[in-house]
């Protein structure tokens, strides 16, 4: 095709403002699927993880034909913490859809996607979706965009974007100031072909193609995906792979794929501007880039924003380890997180331990939707309390500083403001507009945001809405409290018993119930009180030959309190442990013997 017949264009936003439902709306009206076919909602979120939660965790392209265009789109992740997908996308396009929810209006994410992409000086469609909603506020939601735009130091031709009205659900599309019509999301795909340039680059010039992601298929391996953004790139002919610190590979094009809808469709070859995928080279990584075999051209490698949290995964070292997972040795669990760092480029994994791995990334939930992936996969490991990551310039230590944007009902105002004092946040703003919601806004330590959403959710009964932002980096704030309340924890191995169980809720909560296997170390509890004590949580009632006057007492057991990957994970102290396996997840201390661990005094 030539350049003039695409349009490629990422859909960018806050999470859950209607993204992936769009594209849903965009597909089905363009023809891709059969009248019959069984299309499922959110039909890109293909991954497990994605359809659970709710959320896209990586970036996934499709192709649309509409009047002729091939019009390839980029469904991008909503969430801070999987800001490298985004950041790499924005280099597959030359456009952007920027959605924004009609009564929440931009949040903390649509500010950091709409900085990327005016950086990367690409043209911006508005569409404020959800216009249904009863509480949509269209107007005063655009005044904000307007505002973020100014905001972000955007120029005089970068404000003059042209806004459209959605219902992504019922797939209707309006310019702002149109009339409700019937031809559902023309008026999207027509500003598509207006306001979105075709790509630039000459068909007949030397080749570049850029890698911005990974895929694999069971019958040819390993699929480079990207976009070229000059010459023309054929199955079967030879190129070089450019790939870190000046390093030239020479390969065969196996075989290129284009993207039709949700299938990839082999094509003979492809020209400038079109997001295709090659197989053919193994060892290819994303940034690298594939040019002519003679006189290889590299393109500049994608930068992506530095990693500011950290945990370090380790082998399991339990007594119970290796009866659920079947990867279990420090090669294994090292092979796998190499394997990672090849398709996510905000990771960074230091190697330099044989059997404890430091991990970082962009925050506690992208670094905890790796744990699940493994522990799905059948992996065996123990990750520690997340820790943030310093640096130090002019001999002064520093630490990241994040943007934090909550909004509770105001019943909750002084419960939330103190809790967010102790923890080192300061107050940037307070928008009150009278309905019974505040907005506040802090800028707070990454520290200070771990373990917070847990207490945040019970301080507001589960009505507080809370995202953050990095913001940069500060000088070190000082110490912040950490969990006030100690554990409880077992001093031997055996099974949790009724009995003792019953006998020791006065002491605090706990996360098993009777039956569960346990051993001396592990974590069965929170202690009411601020020291960690030893419990026998095996004890059985002693029974004698000797008939009892009156009946046993009935044993009344409080509901265990089951804890989550991402609430363990905030839970756990800088002495203690996750122990993930595939079918369970259990807390200790790193020390199991009691008599080594030191005592932390009352």
């Amino acid at each position: 095709m030539h350049p003039s017949d695409i349009r490629n264009v990422a859909i960018i936003a806050h999470v859950d403002h209607g993204k992936t439902t769009l594209v849903d709306a965009m597909l089905k009206q363009s023809g891709i699927f059969r009248e019959n076919q069984d299309v499922p909602d959110r039909v890109m979120d293909s991954i497990d993880l994605e359809r659970e939660k709710g959320i896209t965790i990586m970036a996934k392209n499709t192709a649309v034909v509409y009047r002729g265009v091939k019009i390839n789109i980029v469904d991008t992740p909503g969430h801070a913490d999987f800001g490298g997908e985004v950041e790499r996308t924005l280099k597959m396009v030359d456009g952007v859809l920027l959605l924004v929810d009609a009564s929440e209006g931009p949040l903390p994410q649509t500010r950091f996607v709409l900085k990327k992409a005016l950086e990367e000086a690409l043209p911006v469609i508005l569409v404020v979706n959800k216009i249904d909603r009863p509480d949509a506020r269209i107007d005063e939601v655009i005044e904000e965009v307007y505002d973020l735009f100014i905001d972000l130091e955007a120029t005089e031709e970068q404000l003059e974007f042209p806004i459209l009205l959605t219902n992504a659900r019922a797939g209707t599309a309006r310019e702002k100031d149109g009339e409700e019509g019937r031809d559902l999301l023309r008026p999207l795909f027509d500003r598509i072909l207006a306001d979105i340039p075709p790509p630039s680059g000459d068909p007949s010039g030397p080749l570049q193609f850029l890698v911005t992601n990974l895929d694999y298929s069971d019958y040819v391996g390993r699929l480079a995906v990207g976009r070229i953004f000059s010459g023309t790139l054929r199955a079967g002919e030879t190129v070089s792979i450019c790939g870190k610190e000046g390093a030239v590979e020479r390969i065969k094009v196996a075989l290129l794929y284009g993207y039709e809808g949700l299938s990839r469709k082999e094509i003979p070859e492809a020209g400038a501007g079109d997001i295709v995928a090659l197989a053919g080279a193994e060892r290819i990584t994303i940034g690298d880039t594939v040019s002519e075999a003679a006189e290889p051209r590299p393109l500049p490698r994608i930068a992506v924003d530095e990693p500011t949290v950290s945990m370090v995964f380790s082998i399991n070292t339990s007594p119970v380890a290796g009866r659920d997972g079947k990867f279990v040795t420090s090669r294994q669990v090292r092979e796998r997180l190499e394997k990672e760092l090849l398709s996510n480029v905000s990771l960074r994994i230091d190697f330099s331990g044989t059997d404890a791995f430091n991990v970082m990334g962009r925050g506690e939930l992208q670094l905890a939707i790796l744990i699940e992936m493994m522990r799905r996969e059948g992996f065996e490991l123990s990750v520690s309390r997340p820790e943030v990551v310093t640096k130090t310039e002019s001999g002064v230590l520093k630490e990241p500083v994040e943007m934090l944007f909550v909004d509770i009902p105001e019943s909750y105002l002084g419960a939330v403001t103190q809790s967010l004092g102790a923890r080192k946040a300061k107050m940037t703003k307070m928008v009150n507009p009278g309905q019974g919601r505040v907005r506040l806004e802090y800028r707070i330590p990454s520290r200070g945001l771990i373990g917070f959403r847990s207490e945040f959710l019970t301080e507001t009964r589960g009505t507080g809405l809370l995202n953050h932002l990095f913001d940069g980096y500060e000088p070190w704030l000082g110490p912040i409290q950490e969990r006030t309340n100690g554990a409880l924890v077992a001093d031997r191995t055996g099974r949790a018993t009724a009995y003792a169980i019953f006998h020791l809720q006065s002491r605090g909560a706990f996360f098993i119930g009777e039956g569960v296997q346990v051993y001396e170390g592990m974590v069965v509890g929170e202690n009411s009180r601020p020291v960690d004590i030893d419990i026998n949580i095996t004890k059985e009632k002693k029974l004698t030959n000797i008939r009892a006057a009156g009946a046993d007492e009935a044993l009344r057991l409080v509901p265990p309190r089951i804890l989550s990957l991402e609430s363990s994970l905030e839970f756990i102290k800088d002495d203690e442990l996750v122990e993930v396996t595939p079918h369970s997840l259990r807390l200790r201390k790193r020390i199991l013997d009691a008599s080594r661990r030191p005592k932390r005094k009352e």
